[in-house]
């Protein structure tokens, strides 16, 4: 026959293991959850090293300028003071600062010296290239200086020859409306020869004088 004081010493036994059994369990399963927690954090954490870097836009290559354009005319004596016409000329980049640029330029509207009962009716185009360098000044503000070699016509007042070797040097200032748009104001003096008209009465009709006119353009600027 069982003894009732031994049966109840080994129930109190089997409830303390069981107790300590769960007690543990649940030490187990907190420990668990807790570093689940923690580890969390860390997944959304990237290594700023190995980060990929942001993609970075292509440098432009291109630039196309299209605006109005004013030039002198010193080639004929008795006529305006100057014309107005237009410019397009596209520059090839070059690195950070050196380009290739060529432009070409149309001038008729004449302007200036009204009171000439007769001031004809001449012309200009030049196609000239050359090389320049460019950089950036302050912000969006940069500027450029080039030198230029081509040709250039003179029009409307029976000149023989009416077409010259031609050259020059000038500068501008561009101020960026973006990535791809901006404005440019530039000034260059181009240098020509041209024989005086037939009624010149120095001596020299028909011979060849070299003459400077200086222009000036404003436009736009396109970027690609």
């Amino acid at each position: 026959m069982e003894n009732p004081a031994a049966a109840g010493g080994l129930g109190t036994v089997r409830i303390e293991e069981s107790f300590e059994l769960k007690r543990t369990q649940l030490f187990l399963l907190v420990g668990v959850a807790g570093a689940m927690l923690s580890a969390l954090p860390a997944t959304g954490q990237v290594n700023p090293e190995a980060a990929p870097a942001p993609a970075q836009a292509a440098p432009y290559r291109y630039e196309a300028f299209v605006g109005a354009a004013y030039s002198r005319i010193r080639q004929v004596p008795v006529t305006y003071s100057g014309l107005i016409g237009g410019q397009a000329s596209v520059a090839r980049d070059w690195g950070k600062y050196f380009q290739l640029i060529g432009s070409a330029d149309y001038y008729k509207l004449g302007v200036g010296h009204g009171f000439l009962p007769n001031p004809g009716s001449p012309s200009i185009y030049t196609f000239l290239v050359g090389p320049g360098i460019h950089a950036t000044l302050y912000g969006p503000l940069s500027g450029q200086f080039f030198t230029e070699l081509g040709a250039e016509h003179t029009g409307g007042e029976s000149m023989s020859p009416n077409l010259s070797f031609a050259g020059g040097f000038g500068g501008g200032l561009g101020y960026s409306l973006g990535r791809n748009f901006g404005l440019q104001l530039t000034a260059d003096r181009v240098a020509a020869s041209f024989p005086l008209p037939d009624n010149n009465t120095s001596g020299q009709a028909g011979s060849t004088h070299r003459t400077w006119n200086a222009r000036g353009t404003f436009g736009v600027v396109y970027r690609f």
